[in-house]
């Protein structure tokens, strides 16, 4: 793994596999002195159509996930992690997560929630692999 890596970006959709990327990030991080970024996508390609509905799903969930994700903070900064970003975006984890800047290095599992979507698409973690601008660990 780089020695030079400052910032740890890790995906978080809450499943089992992005739990175990988020304590494996947590020991890099500390291990690197490196700055972690805890990073949620609300997933709006899957609602349909735009509607008011739509919308305010996405933002009850981005809500809901923020919440979430600050406990996830916390425990972080507990373990040891000096510095700790917690991020929830909408749009399509595969863009967003590919797209993140100054990180040098994104950490996710290996499936996550939406296994429809591997079997029709193409997992998150496989497009983040050939996409991402940086060096990539995928834990099982």
């Amino acid at each position: 793994m780089p020695t030079n890596t400052k910032k740890i970006a890790v995906a978080i959709d809450f499943s089992e596999q992005s739990l175990k990327a988020y304590k494996r990030a947590v020991n890099v991080a500390i291990e690197r002195g490196a700055t972690l970024q805890l990073v949620n996508v609300v997933d709006t390609r899957s609602f349909g159509s735009v509607s008011a509905y739509d919308l305010k799903y996405a933002e009850k969930l981005k809500e809901e996930n923020l919440i979430k994700i600050e406990k996830l903070k916390n425990d972080a900064e507990a373990a040891g992690v000096t510095n700790v970003e917690a991020v929830v975006e909408t749009g399509s984890p595969k863009v967003v997560l590919t797209q993140l800047p100054d990180v040098g290095l994104i950490v996710c599992g290996a499936t996550g929630l939406n296994q429809l979507e591997k079997m029709v698409i193409g997992s998150v973690a496989e497009r983040i692999v050939r996409l991402a601008k940086c060096d990539v660990l995928i834990v099982r």
